[in-house]
């Protein structure tokens, strides 16, 4: 079911690694053409052109776009209780890390006099997609909105598409959990339309009795926009960067799984179902420097995949161009290869796994042995599952507390302080063939120094 990629013999540069080794087909800048008028549409007509939006892409014409208090209410009302308590346990675990990442306000004495101090300003307002295409991501929620709250961001708001089988309103469940964690402000929108939404901002007359009598409101403009979907969604948050912060332009999901000999091979073949699960262009590769293993989960899929749920859609995401197994001299070389993948989920079911797992550079998330799958993160782990693909995790991080925090440098300098860097900042400012920048520092010394 894999294609294989043997590199056995062959030492690659880490250029030759990236052109070499599966990965998704994710043009972006291809889907600006479809994504550019319905961002231009929000921002010229708001709501209106939301509705328009909703009834092409979701087949459904919400009843309103901001989700009514009662309704929000009446899905929790309504959860599963063991889906609840589950919930739950996610956010409380999601809190117990997410808490240890909050910064601290440093000042540093640069000299008698001079100071600078480092805060950590949360960002005004943000804007949190959650997808609603081929999953429920409740989880989603959790991931969004636990480290927005930590950092203490002052207002946010919650969006993911109107569902045609929940009365024009987001799927119950990402409700409930809005709920969970006490976020009221929740809107009926998906895809670029909802990014656009975000960062123009919109809002809506009250309405009479025959129409539903909901009151008027206005949604903000946000500051920064979080949460990953499909290419329409990228593309949007493209088009908007610069207006708005994104955290990222998520790609399709991906895993990758060093193995050895001493992996199992049901695990591995089961973890890299689970994200071949969420979409045809997931990407699951097996990196190891072990044929006999590579032979044990070629056989675990076949009887897997044809019996899980989802088959054709793994079926289509195993056998692609994004996935394969890539076969090794050694684990050491293994190393080399997931390093150069940057994957956005990194397995590593190895002998001293752990020792294997110091090694890794480039990952958005490592999960460390046996008994730490993806799917572990993706709902209870306390980590955060809103990670960087594509290769993007060689230089960008998941979603954090401090994905919410501005970093202001407050520069506090006494005229004594001042007058003893003086020389060198002229020096400088006049190398550069910038004398005013030296002319603003002698403005505040005395005459004749």
């Amino acid at each position: 079911m894999l294609s294989v990629l043997d590199l056995r013999g062959r030492m690659l540069s880490v250029r030759e690694l990236r052109r070499s080794l599966p990965r998704a087909e994710f043009d972006v800048d291809a889907a600006l053409a479809t994504v550019r008028p319905i961002v231009d549409d929000v921002a010229a007509r708001g709501a209106s052109a939301l509705y328009d939006a909703a009834e092409r892409f979701d087949r459904v014409r919400p009843a309103r776009v901001r989700v009514p208090a009662d309704v929000i209410t009446a899905a929790l009302a309504g959860l599963d209780p063991d889906v609840r308590a589950a919930l739950e346990v996610a956010i409380e675990r999601a809190r117990i890390v997410h808490a240890d990442q909050r910064r601290t306000e440093t000042t540093t004495r640069v000299v008698d006099g001079g100071t600078v101090t480092q805060r950590w300003v949360p960002v005004e307002r943000v804007g949190l997609y959650v997808p609603g295409g081929l999953a429920v991501y409740p989880s989603s929620v959790v991931m969004n909105v636990v480290p927005a709250q930590l950092a203490q961001v002052g207002s946010l708001a919650v969006a993911s598409p109107p569902q045609a089988d929940h009365g024009g309103w987001p799927h119950p469940t990402i409700l409930a959990a809005c709920a969970l964690l006490g976020v009221d402000e929740v809107y009926a929108m998906g895809g670029a339309q909802a990014v656009a939404a975000f960062a123009y901002g919109f809002a809506e007359e009250a309405s009479g009795p025959a129409a539903g009598g909901y009151p008027a409101y206005e949604c903000a403009p946000v500051a920064l926009v979080t949460g990953p979907g499909n290419i329409y969604v990228a593309a949007a948050k493209r088009l908007v960067q610069g207006l708005v912060g994104i955290d990222a332009e998520a790609g399709p999901t991906e895993i990758a799984i060093l193995a050895d000999d001493t992996a199992d091979a049901a695990h591995v073949a089961a973890d890299l179902i689970s994200q071949a699960e969420h979409d045809p262009l997931a990407a699951s590769v097996l990196v190891t420097d072990a044929p006999g293993l590579l032979d044990r989960v070629e056989a675990e899929l076949a009887t897997r995949v044809a019996a899980t749920k989802h088959h054709e859609r793994v079926t289509t995401a195993l056998t692609g161009p994004q996935s394969g197994a890539v076969l090794v001299d050694d684990v050491a070389t293994g190393v080399a290869v997931v390093n150069a993948y940057a994957a956005e989920h990194l397995e590593i079911q190895t002998a001293d796994a752990a020792a294997v797992a110091a090694g890794i550079r480039n990952a958005g998330a490592v999960f460390v042995g046996p008994y730490a799958p993806v799917s572990l993160g993706d709902y209870a782990a306390g980590s955060n599952h809103v990670l960087p693909t594509g290769g993007s995790a060689v230089h960008a991080s998941g979603l954090s507390v401090q994905s919410f925090l501005r970093g202001v440098q407050v520069i506090d300098y006494s005229a004594g302080a001042l007058r003893e860097v003086s020389h060198h900042v002229v020096t400088l400012a006049r190398a550069e063939d910038l004398p005013a920048h030296g002319e603003a520092i002698l403005a505040r010394l005395p005459e004749g120094e």
